[in-house]
């Protein structure tokens, strides 16, 4: 077992050389680039990019030991080493192959090798080569080569080619077992509740040290399986040009000028994301009586939208609908695509642009869905996550309670230069519901389990504005706070179609709200994606770059609500919502049956046919 053992190590051990040679020259063929970087952060994507290395070696070294597996397991059988051989050969060439082709597309796209870019090859061979024209290729040519004839070499040197002889059988199906855990282990990234992703191996503000930590096979490989289903827009209903006509129509505000009901053009934002606060928890809104009894209160004190509908129903989805005022894509979700997301404009770039500082509070994993990626590309220059709390905080399944987060981020901001935006994302009010003491309303059903994490983080909010109060900076902060989605609890009736699983609260809040303004209720029918676009207005900036987005404190704009989930989507007005099913290509629910659904389907197919083809543009 030593020599097998052996044998796959140095399989495994040449492949981490691959792609440290890899990363090493993609910075040295872009050095000008990182000119101003220091060597410690360019080191950190090597540190940083060694994790996903690791998953794509394990990968690789699937078919090795595959074949182990089958000369030990299987009585009889002989493979030669050179399959092995061959196999390792033709991927030396063919990544190395990647790697040329990164260094070309980086320069035009600012992204390395990707579905996008091999679909491009196969359709267009021709514009694609055309595309080259102004690179070197010479030089990527000569790189190439020489790359490809060192790896050899190496290869020859490192890897032992010859299949161990099958030893005892037992001992052999106990290694076995081991063996093939410990390989998924590392395919997975470990442990933890996120597996593998870009986020994992993203650590700088800057985008090119991050692309640079990203391994080039496992990105573009992942890329692939995520685009299996094409780059055609499955949402087709109207011609490009009369779907966009159509979406227009929603946005042509009549001539109104909006409502300004801040006391200054620069005030702090505090922007809290409660996990899964549906409508259905808060009494005003309809809601179950008791459950959160503070923001119903709080209520009484701010600027309340009590017409408001989640995007999607997905964290991430509803983060970038909130941040970047771009709506959910049903069965896609661009935050998890990095390069997608990175070209999102987003609230938090447009206010570090105008001197704001920007950090971001969160008690889990950043690296979940994605997300890290997302923000470091989207001017979140302080990022307090799970990794930032101390051990005995780490509690819960997720990470830290929402209890140390909220107070993580109050002591912090007391030290934060101003003007600042402040995001803060809870967690406790998700699956499995559980918290550090007693459930308010027992735990008997999953119902209660729901209702005790949402009071929970009621009152802590509740708590967190009280000693906020108390801060110098309070006078000069907006509180915008949010629900990331909605949830079919605690009624646990809604199917995920229904509006009411996407009804959610928006609330603004805070001293610099004008006093005739507190304690007013906006019904305006509206999104996540309009808190770009109301809360620019309110600070004098323009919201061009956020076309989705449309001000709900303007009598002008137009009262609707756009949502989907998997392969559906739903639309909201005034006077009715409508729900349809893509795959079934019906109206599945009706508000109002005697109503014909005519006019709003039409809306919202044109959106969803939009939304999808902007997400595949990008």
């Amino acid at each position: 077992m030593i020599k097998a053992t052996t044998v796959l190590l140095r399989y495994f051990l040449f492949w981490m050389v691959f792609f440290f040679v890899d990363r090493l020259i993609f910075i040295l063929y872009y050095s000008a680039k990182l000119s101003t970087s220091p060597f410690t952060e360019i080191a950190k994507s090597f540190i940083y990019g060694a994790w996903m290395d690791a998953s794509m070696a394990g990968y690789l070294s699937g078919i090795p030991l595959l074949i182990f597996l089958a000369v030990w397991l299987v009585p009889g059988i002989k493979i030669s080493s050179n399959v092995i051989k061959w196999y390792n050969g033709i991927l030396i060439i063919l990544f190395t192959i990647f790697t040329g082709i990164s260094f070309n597309i980086y320069r035009e796209w600012g992204s390395k090798v990707n579905y996008r870019a091999i679909e491009f090859l196969y359709t267009g061979p021709g514009e694609a080569l055309a595309s080259t024209v102004s690179s070197p290729l010479f030089s990527s040519s000569l790189v190439c080569i020489s790359f490809i004839l060192v790896m050899f070499f190496l290869a020859r040197h490192i890897i032992d080619y010859n299949v161990p002889q099958r030893p005892n059988l037992f001992i052999s199906s106990i290694f076995s077992i081991v063996i093939i855990a410990l390989n998924i282990l590392i395919i997975r990234g470990g442990v933890g509740v996120a597996p593998m992703n870009e986020s994992a191996v993203y650590f700088s503000s800057k985008p090119i040290l991050n692309h640079a930590a990203v391994n080039i096979e496992w990105a573009l490989f992942r890329d692939m399986l995520r685009n299996k289903r094409g780059s055609k827009n499955l949402f087709i209903y109207y011609r490009s040009d009369e779907a966009q006509t159509i979406v227009n129509e929603l946005y042509m505000s009549k001539d109104s000028i909006s409502s300004m009901m801040l006391t200054t053009a620069q005030p702090n934002v505090v922007l809290i994301i409660l996990e899964s606060f549906t409508a259905d928890v808060i009494e005003s809104m309809g809601g179950e009586k008791g459950v959160t009894p503070n923001l119903d209160e709080i209520v009484k004190d701010g600027l309340f939208f009590s017409n408001v509908y989640a995007s999607g129903d997905r964290t991430e989805k509803g983060i970038a609908a909130i941040i970047s005022g771009f709506p959910a894509q049903a069965i896609q979700s661009i935050m998890k695509n990095n390069i997608k997301q990175e070209k999102l404009p987003s609230i938090s770039q447009e206010l570090a642009a105008k001197g704001y500082s920007t950090s971001l509070y969160y008690g889990g994993e950043s690296e979940f869905s994605n997300m890290k990626s997302y923000l470091l590309s989207h001017g979140f220059n302080n990022i307090i996550d799970k990794a930032s709390y101390e051990r005995k905080d780490m509690n819960s399944k997720w990470g830290a309670y929402d209890e140390v987060v909220f107070r993580r981020q109050l002591s912090d901001l007391n030290k934060e230069t101003q003007p600042f935006l402040s995001t803060l994302i809870t967690l406790s009010n998700h699956e499995p519901f559980e918290l550090p003491g007693k459930l308010y309303f027992g735990s008997s059903s999953i119902e209660n389990k729901f209702k005790s994490t949402a009071y929970y983080t009621d009152s802590l909010l509740a708590d967190y504005l009280t000693q906020a109060k108390k801060q110098p900076w309070y006078k000069n902060t907006l509180f915008i706070i949010v629900a990331d989605h909605g949830h079919r609890l605690p009624k646990n009736t809604h199917e995920n179609y229904h509006p009411a699983r996407f009804h959610i609260p928006l609330l603004f809040y805070g001293d610099v709200i004008k006093q005739e303004y507190r304690g007013s209720k906006i019904e305006k029918i509206g999104s996540q994606t309009d808190i770009a676009a109301t809360l620019l207005t309110q600070l004098g900036m323009e919201s061009n770059k956020f076309p989705w987005s449309k001000d709900l404190l303007n009598k002008g704009t137009s009262d609707f609500a756009f949502y989907n989930w998997d392969n559906g989507f739903g639309f909201s007005d005034r006077v009715q919502s409508v729900s349809f099913d893509n795959v079934g290509k019906s109206v599945i629910y009706t508000s109002v049956e005697t109503r014909p659904t005519d006019s709003l389907l039409r809306y919202g197919k044109a959106y969803m046919q939009q939304v999808y083809q902007q997400f595949l543009n990008y």
